[in-house]
């Protein structure tokens, strides 16, 4: 198990590029598995390279980023003909302000769950609408996937409200409107994003 979840590491990354090394040199055939897409916001290029800098060969299987099939399994196509022409994909971890500001332009935020009060006082700042579309899709394609939809500007709160957790994936733009879930919408009980404002 070489698993990373926020706060809790079983290895550092130095820790599984020498591990997959050291078993490939004893003869060992090695499958890093990962779920979604290694090279979306993961470190899929780096265990390749360091495999790469020790004469190991890689074969690299493509997956499906979460960024794109977790919104699906939610009804949401990240773009849409008259809703959206383009996405961007990124962690919360980012400067947001530089994104895009624009209904039409989906944004889809990973590994955001504990920065999403932070995220979403950025967003609004850099000028985004406060009632742009925007939905939480925990655990997608499980079992017990659950979805909550609102507007931007109650994001955080409605979040906090139900105790949303993660690995979850974060949707905002016009194409969030397309899910079934759209119509279950949380906006009561908002406040602003920044309590400055």
């Amino acid at each position: 198990d070489a698993s990373k979840r926020r706060g809790r590491h079983v290895m550092s990354q130095e820790e599984i590029d020498a591990l997959l090394v050291d078993l490939a040199r004893h003869g060992k055939g090695v499958v890093r598995l990962k779920g979604g897409d290694p090279y979306v916001l993961g470190r899929g290029g780096e265990e390749a390279a360091a495999c790469r800098a020790a004469d190991v060969a890689v074969e690299v299987v493509p997956g499906i980023t979460s960024a794109i099939a977790v919104p699906a399994a939610a009804g949401i196509p990240v773009t849409h003909r008259g809703l959206s022409r383009g996405f961007s994909v990124i962690t919360a971890h980012a400067d947001l302000g530089v994104l895009p500001q624009r209904r039409d332009h989906t944004l889809i935020l990973l590994m955001g769950v504990s920065r999403l009060r932070d995220s979403v006082a950025s967003l609004l700042e850099a000028g985004s609408d406060p009632a742009t579309p925007a939905a939480i899709i925990e655990r997608g394609y499980h079992p017990d996937q659950r979805v909550t939809t609102t507007e931007l500007r109650c994001l955080a709160d409605v979040a906090a409200r139900y105790g949303v957790t993660a690995p979850a994936v974060i949707v905002i733009g016009d194409v969030v409107t397309l899910s079934p879930y759209w119509a279950d919408r949380v906006v009561e009980e908002a406040r602003p994003a920044n309590p400055a404002a």
